[in-house]
């Protein structure tokens, strides 16, 4: 369970994406995919406390 608890906020933002692009809102779909993919590459490489 704790897997499937990992993997919710990528589905939820991979849903919004597909949902914005079937509503034509294909920019603002990318703009929510570029965002979550930086947020990704910050977390994943910010400077951590010492």
């Amino acid at each position: 369970m704790d897997r499937v608890k990992a993997f919710l906020p990528w589905l939820l933002v991979l849903a919004l994406v597909i949902a914005l692009n079937a509503l034509r809102l294909r920019p603002l779909g990318a703009v929510v995919a570029v965002a979550w993919l930086g947020y990704c590459v910050w977390t994943w490489f910010r400077p951590r406390p010492r």
